[in-house]
């Protein structure tokens, strides 16, 4: 009894050490003193350009705030792995393409634009600093080792399904850069990425790096790694531009009038990535319902666009692939939508890629 008793005690105190870790930093005071001259930084966080809830007294439609949807099981998964293309550091070339994109599953991208790559959002295992909640449904196509050689790593937002503390460690000592929000840039110091190689930009903010401009826009969003850091760091869109390509990467966002005005200023763009998934009536300004895809894409004005933000956790109560489904068709009736459905890991060029609609072919869902 005692040996179990010393062992547990040392599990506890391990687990611990690595969840105290993966939870990260938030900003100092010195930094967080900064953020007040902004006019979207108020009593101490960060402002969302719209409230998240209509309905802060009441659930519709079914919705549920509740945490139950990370740890119950959901009959609404898939029975086995998913389509994919298995992917190592060999499947890239030595210089990236002038224009084409590998979508590894959820948020995480690989573009590669004008010679230059880029890396957003990396995520390769569970969406949570404990094992067993937010599981992925399998793994990734490309694993977390075989990271080929990248210009810059886009983060948009500190939520763990959007940024990994053992993929940041995995690039610690790898020359790149990072563009984070502001305030990310505290978690990735505490990590060991060097602070001369993070960039933090707030909205309306941008920067030249590798040739190409980055520029910071608003999402309606919040972020945080615990209860008691939320809203301590901010959120955001990306706009990518090279001398003739653009490329917009949509982070989380509920629907609002930034979207037209981040396609009155960056736009048209030749490539949008457009998150899709994650909607509920109880909290419906945190992620984009299907039919306000539609109209983001149109804000933007995006002359294709690849759904992103699905296929890998379970975020919400909807089924795996009723987001993908209802906006297929949805596209479909429009006429005038180019929606690209690329395979997990397939090498998607604009254009080139034939679309097939693969989540009808998956396992089906368990019930």
């Amino acid at each position: 009894m005692l040996t179990f008793l010393v062992v547990l005690a040392a599990v506890s105190v391990v687990s611990g050490l690595h969840v105290h870790q993966t939870v990260g930093h938030t900003p100092t005071q010195e930094e967080l003193t900064r953020y007040e001259r902004l006019p979207y930084f108020k009593d101490g966080q960060f402002q969302s350009p719209e409230p998240l809830t209509r309905y802060p007294e009441r659930i519709t439609g079914g919705g549920s705030r509740g945490w139950e949807r990370f740890i119950l099981p959901n009959a609404h998964v898939p029975s086995g792995d998913l389509p994919r293309i298995a992917l190592n550091r060999a499947s890239f070339s030595e210089t990236p393409a002038n224009f084409a994109a590998y979508w590894l599953g959820h948020s995480s991208l690989i573009i590669e634009l004008e010679g230059k790559r880029i890396l957003v959002d990396p995520v390769f295992g569970n969406a949570a600093p404990f094992p067993g909640i937010v599981r992925r449904f399998d793994d990734p196509p490309l694993p977390r080792d075989q990271i080929p050689p990248v210009n810059l790593v886009l983060i948009t937002h500190d939520h763990y399904d959007h940024l990994e503390y053992a993929a940041m460690r995995t690039l610690r000592d790898v020359e790149t850069r990072f563009v984070v929000p502001l305030g990310v840039g505290a978690h990735l110091r505490k990590w060991g990425i060097p602070g001369e190689r993070i960039d933090e930009l707030g909205w309306g903010d941008a920067l030249s790096r590798e040739g190409l401009t980055i520029a910071s826009e608003r999402t309606i969003h919040y972020a945080g790694r615990t209860y008691g850091n939320r809203n301590k760091t901010l959120w955001t869109s990306y706009a990518v531009k090279g001398e003739k390509l653009r490329v917009f990467v949509s982070g989380d966002s509920g629907y609002g009038e930034h979207f037209k005005e981040i396609g009155a200023k960056h736009g048209p763009f030749d490539l949008a990535f457009i998150e899709i998934d994650g909607w509920n009536p109880g909290w419906p300004k945190t992620h984009l319902f299907p039919k306000e895809v539609i109209q983001v894409y149109r804000d933007i004005g995006a002359r294709a666009f690849v759904p992103v933000h699905w296929g890998v956790f379970d975020l919400a109560r909807h089924p795996w692939s009723e987001s993908i489904e209802i906006l297929s068709g949805l596209a479909e009736e429009a006429g005038d939508v180019k929606l690209l459905t690329p395979v997990m890991g397939e090498r998607l060029v604009p254009g080139e890629n034939p679309n097939r609609a693969w989540w009808r072919e998956a396992p089906k869902e368990e019930r």
